[in-house]
């Protein structure tokens, strides 16, 4: 095949794939370039989860008339200058590619006025080419309009997720610029409702406040540490707030890393983050973080991804120690650490407790067949026999017998998959705790697309929240078994758990599986007799009583032919 060079509509519109991604990829352009443009107020509003409509002003500098169809060829920057510019970045963009890339898969309009001038300047572009043409009356600032994204590439067209998701996409984006320039007022209209609206007085605590409410903003505390390392000679500082170990969060999503004022996703920083929280928090459970880092510009590569949403760090270990020692000295200000037992004291065991299904084969066990070395694995099937229940061990596991053995269930995964199974097949109503005094709670907004979306399968449920004010809401009751929670963390968690990103399932059947676990006895939990029987009876009814519905075993076997032979008996 002849080598040749692409026709420009042809490799624009490849270019437009590597940094317009979706809906949120637009936001973060066109918000990047009011900040860098100065801006102390930006509007966005968004129709149809961006793919309709978006439209983001600002009352920045503005662009000279001369430069709008300049800056809308790609390549045009008005960031760099020399090749040593990319060494010392100090701006969000800088590729000279998010105007010509949005204005090669939508159509554009762009509306832009500097201090200097009498009148703006308006531009028109569909398909790449300029319609239009004028000059128009405008305040000081930008405003870019965008309409039908993707609309002549319908191939990416049809991978964007529900406007719902590209909602929740940039809401989340949104709400982290905000909280990176709090000196900034960011508005945010989704589908004509008011989705976010912040003071934009400088505060990071009051941008907070403003996304995940007053009473969490209130519990944060203050991240402050800097280091300078010998080697490199240079000085890096992190700033920022961190959630006490008694505020904790389904997944990482409130996790928010900054580099420079940059909001970047990092293994690195989330895994130094939570090897500070190690011994703080419970198996499954994520902070809250707002983390700003400040190092030296050459120190770090913002150059390595298209949409600028990862960076490289010339030293990691650096990083990687200056991140993990400011949240541990954040945390060792206000918890104590956990004491450990002096393992003098602790008597040892004649045997070592393993799973089932890792313990080592006995001498006598060494001839055994294929069907006897899955004795002690998880249950394989999906029918239980008629099960007696013996006891309980460590308020965790119950212990029962059945026809072929012994079987250990897990109290927590069992009254999981029978609590979903109930829910799904809508064989009784969910059992309401009514409260003395209405409960107010607070959403994100992320929370609140999602609460506006499911809220049918919320109500089935047993929520029934009353709109009280922009993204507040008023709970006079909840489901019962959620009480142990609180109302209003009640509601956060079950939507945080359905926001989780969890290949394979939609939101509506996390939101099943996150109110399964939350309503579950838990691990701990002492059950009397009754409690326990109760709780085998309707494992045995399940569909699937082998597995919870997040997939793990429920019960294990132990065949009597394996203890028989464990036991010396054959």
């Amino acid at each position: 095949m002849a080598i040749r060079v692409l026709p420009p509509e042809i490799a624009s519109r490849i270019a437009a794939g590597e940094v317009i991604e979706r809906p949120s990829s637009v936001v973060k352009e066109l918000v990047e370039n009011s900040l860098d443009a100065g801006a102390t107020r930006i509007h966005i509003e968004v129709q149809g989860g961006g793919i309709r409509f978006i439209q983001v002003t600002d009352n920045g500098c503005g662009i000279p008339p001369e430069e709008v169809e300049l800056a809308l060829q790609r390549h045009a920057t008005s960031k760099l200058a020399a090749i040593e510019d990319l060494e010392r970045l100090t701006t969000l963009g800088f590729r000279g590619e998010a105007l010509p890339s949005i204005a090669s898969v939508a159509e554009v309009a762009i509306l832009t006025r500097v201090a200097d001038s009498p009148v703006g300047s308006y531009i028109h572009i569909r398909d790449g080419k300029t319609v239009q043409k004028a000059s128009r009356g405008s305040p000081i600032g930008s405003t870019v309009t965008m309409r039908n994204l993707f609309r002549s590439v319908p191939a990416r067209l049809k991978f964007l997720k529900s406007p719902v998701t590209e909602s929740e996409r940039i809401a989340t984006l949104v709400s982290n610029y905000a909280m990176a320039y709090p000196g900034a007022k960011f508005t945010l209209l989704m589908d004509g409702r008011r989705s976010l609206d912040t003071p934009g007085n400088g505060s990071v605590l009051d941008a907070a406040a403003a996304i995940y409410g007053g009473e969490t903003a209130r519990s944060l505390l203050a991240v402050s540490c800097e280091e300078r390392a010998s080697a490199l000679y240079m000085a890096m500082t992190l700033k920022g707030y961190i959630s006490p170990p008694s505020l904790t969060r389904a997944n990482r999503q409130y996790i928010s890393f900054f580099v420079n004022g940059r909001w970047i996703q990092s293994r690195v920083l989330t895994y130094a983050l939570e090897q500070a929280y190690q011994g703080f928090l419970p198996t499954g459970r994520h902070p809250i973080a707002l983390l700003n880092l400040s190092i030296p510009s050459e120190e770090v590569d913002c150059n390595v991804h298209p949409a600028k949403s990862e960076v490289r760090f010339r030293n990691e270990g650096a990083i990687f120690t200056l991140v993990q020692k400011g949240v541990r000295e954040a945390l060792l200000r206000t918890s104590p650490i956990p004491g450990l037992l002096d393992r003098s004291t602790v008597p040892s065991p004649s045997w070592q407790a393993r799973p089932l299904s890792q313990q080592p084969p006995s001498a006598g066990a060494v001839a055994r067949n294929d069907s006897e070395t899955k004795a002690a694995s998880p249950l394989a099937r999906s029918v239980l026999p008629v099960l007696r229940v013996v006891g309980q061990v460590a308020s965790t596991y119950i212990v029962a017998e059945g026809p072929d053995g012994l079987y250990l269930i897990d109290q927590h995964a069992a009254h999981e998959r029978v609590i979903f199974d109930r829910l799904r097949s809508s064989r009784e109503p969910v059992q309401l705790q009514g409260l003395l005094e209405p409960a107010v709670v607070e959403l994100t907004p992320a929370q609140d697309a999602l609460l506006q979306k499911e809220a049918i399968r919320l109500k089935e449920m047993g929520f029934t929240p009353e709109a009280f004010g922009e993204r507040s809401y008023l709970l006079r009751a909840i489901p019962a078994s959620l009480s142990r929670n609180g109302p209003a963390r009640a509601l956060q968690e079950l939507l945080d758990g359905a926001l989780a990103e969890e290949a394979g399932y939609d939101q509506a059947e996390k939101l099943g599986i996150t109110f399964a676990c939350h309503s579950a006895v838990r691990a701990g939990d002492s059950l009397s007799q009754k409690e326990m029987e109760e709780l085998a009876r309707q494992l045995e009814d399940a569909a699937l009583p082998n597995t919870c519905p997040h997939g793990r075993p429920t019960l294990v076997h132990l065949s009597a032919d394996h203890l028989e032979r464990e036991f010396g008996r054959r």
